[in-house]
């Protein structure tokens, strides 16, 4: 069993809405509360880098289906929403919706247009973020094929 290691090292100077700092590898940028949470709005916030991780995570595990599959891919791109839910005061992420748009070239079949169907709703359930949040975060798939 291989097991991969990341690691992070934070700086928060003080209270609420302080800048901190995050450093993980190439990640490299500062913190804060976002203005939707009343907070300064500077650098990134874990909203964010969860909808990043979570969006990132999907469109390279569906690139490398894509390639695996040996289909002719044109053009992929992918846009994300996360939507989180206050009730009460308590913050909950409740929801991400990814929408990817991906075109096969022009010579592509209809067998390798119903594979890349396939594949854009299997690596929703094959990305290894959807999978951790998964039966706590909803994920929602709106893909726009071509």
């Amino acid at each position: 069993m291989a097991e991969h290691h990341f690691h992070l090292k934070a700086d928060w100077p003080g209270g609420r809405n302080s800048e901190g700092y995050i450093e993980a590898g190439n990640l490299q940028t500062k913190i804060s509360i976002p203005p939707e949470m009343d907070g300064p709005g500077v650098g990134t916030n874990p909203d964010e880098m969860l909808l990043g991780a979570a969006a990132t995570c999907y469109i390279i595990t569906l690139a490398a289906m894509i390639e695996r599959a040996d289909l002719p891919l044109d053009e992929m791109s992918l846009e994300s929403e996360g939507i989180v839910d206050v009730t009460n005061g308590v913050f909950t992420y409740k929801k991400i919706i990814h929408r990817p748009t991906v075109s096969l070239k022009e010579n592509a079949t209809d067998e390798q247009h119903s594979k890349l169907k396939k594949l854009v709703e299997k690596a929703e359930k094959s990305c290894m973020i959807s999978r951790a949040i998964q039966g706590n975060v909803e994920l929602e798939l709106q893909a726009n094929l071509y």
